[in-house]
């Protein structure tokens, strides 16, 4: 890939980024995904938390009745997913499709799963999540057009794509009591693409540039979190504190331009990868050249891309800026899922 020379003075390059997180993990430096117009996330997510496997075709077959209530575990793991590109003909390690993503869906909820956010499990706030159920968190990272699209009318009224990632999100409400619009989003705002803020041109799934905060703001507004993932998805093991403080600032900037005064707590390391520097993934500041203004940061929390489901808050072993993820990826969702069935060791409220 070729980037753009990053200065000082500016971090808005357009790069070779196709959608995801690059885990920890094996390969986790080679870019010759990214030359390939590939995703540049590891398949090879870390599944010490419940021994699962990397299967071959996703299945929905979970065994919980969602009539059934479940005893109370507050200690439990939380399973928090990660999903790139919603669409395609075919699963792939960064693609999901369509009708994989219904399935996904359907078995959560079947198992008795309700959505909540990364910030809602921060604070212990299970409130959307009945008595004798368990808290899921889906996580949608890169902010491509396939996540979130609009059709626009002839007369020019637009319309959520009922095949993106949010038109099934939606539909799926209206058929599922209790399914709230929950879940964090972690955003790109100058990658290519076609991952800047869900779409900045037509040739991405129609989209158009001006429709790009629009997007940003619904999404705040309907209850679900926006969440930071640098400019342009940057390896931060690569380059100076400072390039990094300004990757993760700017980012912040541009979802305050979309939604004036919110509050990012959210962070998801892009690649999965740790800049040299751990504490400037959750706090830092970068100061404008031109205004000489200071943006400063804080988050509450860091995803990383992998690790299986997650401690709960509860859990004194927790730990806020380390929060472990399941990829989409193949029946790993599933599996994961069956296993803390099989050990007890969901979390229930």
């Amino acid at each position: 890939m070729t980037f753009r020379r990053i200065i000082a003075v500016t971090l808005v390059a357009q790069t070779g980024l196709v959608a995801a997180c690059r885990s920890n993990s094996a390969k986790r430096a080679d870019t010759s995904d990214l030359k390939a117009g590939k995703s540049p996330d590891s398949a090879a997510g870390a599944l010490a938390a419940t021994g699962a496997t990397v299967g071959a075709n996703p299945t929905a077959g979970g065994s919980s009745d969602t009539g059934k209530k479940l005893p109370q575990n507050h200690t439990g793991r939380i399973p928090v997913l990660e999903y790139h590109v919603i669409g395609g003909e075919k699963n792939g390690l960064y693609t999901r499709t369509v009708a994989s993503f219904k399935a996904d869906l359907e078995d959560v909820y079947k198992r008795g799963y309700r959505p909540i956010t990364i910030a809602q499990m921060l604070d212990k706030n299970f409130s959307d999540v009945p008595d004798g159920m368990s808290p899921v968190v889906f996580v949608f990272d890169d902010a491509s057009p396939e996540q979130f699209s609009y059709i626009e009318g002839s007369d020019g009224k637009l319309t959520i794509d009922p095949n993106s990632g949010m038109g099934i999100w939606q539909d799926f409400a209206k058929s599922h009591p209790g399914w709230k619009n929950r879940g964090t989003f972690c955003l790109l705002n100058g990658a290519s693409a076609g991952h800047n803020f869900f779409g900045d041109s037509p040739k991405y799934h129609g989209q158009k540039k001006e429709w790009r905060f629009q997007k940003v703001k619904w999404l705040a507004d309907q209850g679900f979190e926006l969440c930071d993932h640098t400019v342009w998805h940057a390896m931060l093991n690569k380059f100076s504190d400072a390039v990094v403080q300004e990757q993760i600032a700017r980012n912040v900037m541009a979802i305050d331009s979309a939604v004036p005064g919110y509050k990012v707590r959210t962070m998801a390391l892009p690649y999965g990868i740790w800049p040299k520097n751990r504490q400037l993934a959750w706090q830092g500041s970068w100061t404008d050249p031109k205004t000489k203004q200071t943006h400063a940061y804080n988050f509450d929390a860091v995803l990383e891309v992998a690790g299986g489901p997650a401690r709960s808050p509860f859990d004194p072993q927790f730990n806020p800026h380390s929060i472990t993820r399941i990829e989409a990826i193949g029946n790993d969702i599933a599996k994961q899922l069956d296993a803390l069935d099989k050990n007890k060791t969901r979390f229930v409220k």
